[in-house]
């Protein structure tokens, strides 16, 4: 007898909608899905809710939700999670399912084995962040125009080295770039100044977003 296939569930801290454009192949405004149970606390974001807890949704629970928002565009992130196989389906599902999408993801995962029609969105840590070591810079050869890079900076020495690994790799002519500043560390004005003086061919971002589903809502 064929043993049925466990479904699949994972924790998600929040599901909310995005002004802030991660995917540079498709269009505003998209849906993220942010996975928990990351055991390191990330020193980018807003993670004093992202990795604490979290509901366990099913697939199906998790493709309904989005299909609620009728956006055509889904971008799943989310750190250490993201290396789990089980979070793989989720991405296959979503394609199968019409909508265009990204995930985001730490440079410390191998990119490889994850679903050719997603779009991938690679962070590598800055020197300033204490995880340089964690970067898997063979990520870099497997990166096309369809994925993006993302080096998120919290200070002059860490655009420094984001600067001089763009221009010495020519990272931009393998796929977007995009910088984006620490809140609360980096002003984002210095950076856009910074960018627009050594005119790097880099995207620039600015973090605005709805909270639709988590524990932001109290839930």
């Amino acid at each position: 007898m064929k043993a049925t296939a466990r479904p699949l569930a994972l924790k998600i801290s929040e599901i909310f909608l995005s002004l802030q454009g991660e995917s540079s192949r498709v269009g505003l405004p998209s849906v993220f899905i942010r996975l928990t149970g990351c055991p390191l606390r990330c020193v980018w974001c807003d993670t004093t809710y992202a990795f604490n807890g979290g509901q366990t949704m099913s697939l199906p629970e998790i493709l309904a939700e989005v299909a609620h928002h009728a956006l055509p565009h889904v971008c799943v992130t989310g750190g250490e999670p993201l290396a789990q196989p089980a979070c793989l389906p989720l991405l296959s599902e979503l394609s199968e399912a019409g909508h265009a999408v990204s995930l985001e993801t730490s440079g410390a995962l191998d990119i490889g084995g994850v679903d050719p029609r997603v779009s991938r969105i690679v962070d590598l840590k800055a020197p300033g962040s204490g995880e340089f070591h964690r970067n898997r810079w063979q990520n870099l050869a497997l990166l096309t125009a369809n994925d993006e890079l993302k080096l998120v900076l919290k200070d002059r020495a860490d655009y420094e080295w984001a600067r001089q690994l763009i221009v010495d790799r020519q990272l931009a002519a393998l796929c977007p770039v995009l910088l984006s500043p620490v809140e609360g560390e980096l002003p984002a004005v210095t950076l856009a100044d910074w960018i627009l003086a050594d005119r790097l061919p880099v995207r620039f971002q600015l973090q605005l977003h709805k909270v639709l589903w988590g524990k932001m809502r109290g839930r």
